[in-house]
């Protein structure tokens, strides 16, 4: 063996294995095989120049690994280190240098954004070193992250709660959920009203303007003015007073980068973004066609829009010969990032051969990947394709007092919407004359009322942490999936709700350590790191002016930050056991408790006034036979056993909805069901029989493997799927 290859990946070392000859040898370290400490904090501060030491060591488990390693390492002539090509990519590479025993600017490290033989083989004719600015961006924001959790998090556990945890992006992700949940709970709906019109009855219109003065929305504030409004016009004769045609372009979408990727697989596909990075993963890795294993798209975490000139050239040539001159623009289509500190040098997500379709792919890939591909692709090929374009049309008719707008648009070309698909309809407004009188044939006014603003779901979180730059695209899904597993967030039904533990924890860091959850704070120290890694900073000076007042509020906070794990003595006794009163700290405020809970479960409000009890109702529990109550939750009202919490016996307060539709398994009746993640449809004899669907299932059959189908919506139209093999028809 001449040449040994060290990837992270073993699916991305046989991929490479597949494109080289019997001289090179390719392996993996399966990630990190070299970090701090799991025990201990791992840094140490030098008494003479105050620099930052971490004390790196390999974990147990990598230990078999790292033998291998450098066993191969000692036989062989050449040793390229091939991770991934972001920064945490690039300091596995300096740790494996490390472990091995070499000196990491020594060896070739090769950079490739697509696992594929001409990739492989040019990065090979063209090696550079570890990029050690990168490494140490890397190395700062974990020595940050560990100085953060492993000093913070003993202090809220002392204070709140055992287990609690804190993070630098982490904690400023929650402050953000937390705040959308406030602006929820102190929200007062306002009243408004809208006014629509039907004239020549077929044209659907709204109100203008009245007496010369604009309607905006919600600027009609109660019955009183919207009924003036109606009265009027229904005196009035009406003409139409203008007619505007006129035509827009709707521009190509950008291709994808690691934040919209998970975006529109969210919203389009249903998934997390932690699933969206695994099947990503794969696809990047390698997948197994009849032309061996290739990586079918490329690197998928980057924040960068550019695209390689040749893949771009390719896809133009793929346009012209499958779509037509029509669908080419003049020039290739280039596209900006506009965060801070995107790395340009990077390409955005992009399939590596545009040969192979989607229509190719489903021979190949599973229903994930399948799934997630073709997003990409699409994405890929609209990017360079021409506009569409639409003839917008607006008719306003006027009357004495009161004018109405009536709104139409048709598609006059498809443009990108050829590949990525358009299920809107065409609304055409009739032929109408300026000046022609039209006839008034219905009017109403309807009360609305302001809503709160929406929870966030993964995607929209996603968003709004790449707005104000907190993290980057290797950190967006992790950061997520970690407030779930701290149980500081909940999924109810794809929305984001804090738990009880998470106002406290945010109130406390508010108080005492505001700059770990402000996202300016957070989104600046991002910027900080992107000029480590790009040589203007010293990582060392960033660490000693967080460390010190850090740590110093620690100190104070030790001694200064009240405990709020002892509840506090009220004096009074329990009217129910005579036990102690206690004044708890709650996800809604402040409340009064027995000290014998979970026995006693008394409690009432700090005015005093008794909190809402569960209603009773003459329904037995089947379990235990105690009777069944009504309570109060999120999703609305439920039957629960009070003999709670030693039976937890609980159903809906309605009797399920029965589909006249027999289970494909068992043939029993299947149900409409509501779960944590929202409606879902199950058979009526589970737990005996398992079936389940996410959407309604039809009693019709599938014309390709005659399985049962369900009806669904997909992109605005209403489709039915197979249950089974997924195979679509519209339900038209």
């Amino acid at each position: 063996m001449k040449n040994l290859i060290i990837v992270e990946s073993p699916a991305k070392a046989r991929t490479i294995t597949n494109f080289l000859g019997k001289e090179y040898k390719v392996i993996a370290s399966k990630g990190h095989i070299r970090d701090l400490p799991k025990s201990s904090f791992g840094i140490t501060i030098d008494e003479k120049s105050g620099d930052f030491v971490p004390k790196y060591s390999i974990p147990r488990e990598a230990n078999p690994t790292v033998k291998e390693l450098k066993k191969l390492a000692k036989a062989a002539e050449t040793i390229y280190i091939a991770t991934d090509e972001d920064r945490e990519g690039e300091a596995i590479g300096y740790h494996i240098a490390k472990a091995i025993g070499k000196e990491p600017t020594e060896l070739p490290r090769i950079v490739f954004h697509e696992i594929t033989k001409t990739a492989i083989n040019h990065a090979l004719e063209n090696p550079r070193k570890v990029d050690m600015d990168s490494v140490d961006a890397q190395q700062t924001r974990r020595l940050l992250d560990r100085i953060v959790g492993y000093k913070l998090s003993p202090l809220l556990a002392s204070k709140i709660q055992r287990g609690l945890s804190a993070g630098r992006v982490q904690s400023s992700t929650l402050k953000i959920v937390v705040d959308r949940e406030r602006e929820i709970k102190a929200f007062k709906p306002e009243e408004y009203w809208s006014i629509d019109a039907l004239f020549q009855k077929e044209v659907d219109a709204s109100i203008y303007s009245f007496e010369g003065k604009r309607i905006e929305k919600m600027t009609l504030v109660n019955e009183a003015s919207a009924s003036q409004i109606v009265t009027s016009a229904k005196g009035e004769s009406f003409s139409v007073q203008s007619i505007e045609t006129s035509k827009r372009k709707t521009k190509t979408p950008p291709p994808f980068m690691t934040s919209t990727l998970q975006q529109s697989a969210s919203t389009q596909l249903g998934f997390s973004p932690k699933k969206t990075m695994m099947v990503a993963q794969k696809l990047y890795e390698g997948v197994k066609t009849d032309k061996g294993t290739m990586g079918v798209i490329t690197y998928m975490r980057t924040d960068s829009l550019n695209l390689a000139k040749e893949a771009v050239a390719t896809a133009r040539e793929f346009i012209q010969s499958n779509y037509g001159s029509k669908y080419l623009p003049a020039k290739p289509k280039n596209y900006a990032t506009k965060s801070k500190g995107a790395q340009e040098a990077h390409e955005a997500i992009r399939p590596t051969i545009v040969e192979f379709t989607p229509q190719m792919a489903q021979n190949y890939l599973g229903a994930d990947e399948l799934k997630l591909y073709r997003l990409i692709y699409n994405r890929f090929l609209a990017c360079q394709m021409t506009e569409a374009e639409f003839e917008t049309q607006t008719i306003l008719f006027g009357g004495a007092h009161s004018v109405f707008k009536a709104s139409g648009r048709r598609m006059l070309f498809d443009g990108f919407y050829k590949v990525t698909g358009y299920t809107e309809k065409d609304k055409l407004l009739p032929k109408l004359d300026k000046g022609q009188s039209v006839s008034l044939d219905d009017i109403k006014a309807e009360q609305h009322f302001t809503e709160p603003p929406p929870r966030y779901n993964e995607a929209s979180l996603i968003k709004k942490l790449e707005s104000l730059g907190i993290g980057r695209p290797s950190t967006y899904a992790p950061t997520v999936t970690t407030l779930q597993t701290r149980k500081y967030i909940e999924l109810e039904k794809k929305r984001i709700h804090p738990t009880e533990i998470a106002f406290t924890v945010i109130e406390m860091l508010e108080e005492h350590f505001p700059d770990i959850v402000d996202s300016g704070f957070t989104a600046s120290m991002e910027e900080t790191l992107d000029m480590v890694a790009e040589g203007t900073k010293n990582w060392q000076d960033i660490l000693k002016a967080f460390y010190a007042p850090f740590m110093e509020r620690i100190e104070k906070g030790k001694k200064d930050i009240k405990s709020l794990k002892q509840a506090i003595p009220t004096g009074e006794d329990c009217p129910k056991c005579g036990s102690e009163l206690l004044l708890r700290k709650g996800r809604y405020g402040e409340f009064i408790a027995c000290s014998n809970f979970p026995k006693c479960k008394y409690t009432k409000n700090t005015d005093g006034t008794e909190p809402e009890q569960p209603e009773e109702t003459d329904e037995v529990c089947e379990k235990c036979g105690s009777p069944m109550v009504i309570k109060d939750s999120r999703r609305g009202k439920f039957l629960a056993c009070s003999a709670y919490p030693k039976c937890k016996n609980a159903k809906s307060l309605t009797p399920p909805r029965e589909l006249d539709v027999s289970c494909p398994l068992c043939g029993g009746k299947i149900q409409e069901r509501e779960g944590k993640r929202g409606k879902f449809f199950g058979c009526a004899t589970y737990p005996k029989c398992k079936f389940i669907s996410n959407f309604e299932p039809v009693d019709k059959k599938c014309p390709e493997c005659d399985y049962l189908m369900g009806k669904k919506t997909l992109r605005g139209k209403e489709v039915y799927e197979c249950l089974k093999c997924k195979h679509r028809i519209d339900a038209d």
